[in-house]
């Protein structure tokens, strides 16, 4: 069998071992080994072929690689409109119970319930946001 065989198969093992590890490792190394199987190709000796694929081995993983990694990583997400909301301490405006209430969240009078449904919140106790549904916010307690 050529050697161009050989690098391919190489290729092939390398790009299949990545899928198990997602380390961005293997797979870089891959089209090093291709470019030792279109070296061999071209009847260069082993020792060539060793050369180019150490050349592109290190092309890409010192260079093709931190590219990719940066491309990868997810900034934070950012929570806007009501679900900016949960975990915001406010002010029990009257008193808030699971009927009802009225807290000031950032300025805006919202109409409130207790999450719990058992918790009464009297008026002008700091509360949490526990959760927003609709246009009411759920909140607990015990913020003071």
């Amino acid at each position: 069998m050529s050697t161009w065989v050989w690098w391919s198969i190489v290729a092939g093992g390398l790009t299949v071992a990545e899928m198990l590890t997602l380390d961005l490792t293997l797979v870089l190394l891959a089209p090093a080994a291709l470019a030792g199987a279109l070296a061999a190709g071209l009847g260069a000796p082993i020792a060539i072929q060793l050369v180019v694929v150490a050349v592109v081995a290190t092309i890409m993983l010192l260079v093709v690689r931190p590219i990719a990694k940066r491309h990868l990583r997810q900034p934070k997400a950012i929570r806007t409109g009501a679900a900016a909301l949960v975990g915001e301490t406010a002010q029990a405006l009257s008193a808030v119970d699971r009927d009802g209430g009225r807290i000031q969240l950032r300025g805006e009078t919202w109409t409130a319930r207790s999450w719990d449904g058992i918790e009464e919140i009297p008026e002008g106790a700091r509360v949490e946001v526990v959760k927003i549904e609709g246009a009411t916010a759920l909140v607990r307690g015990g913020m003071d």
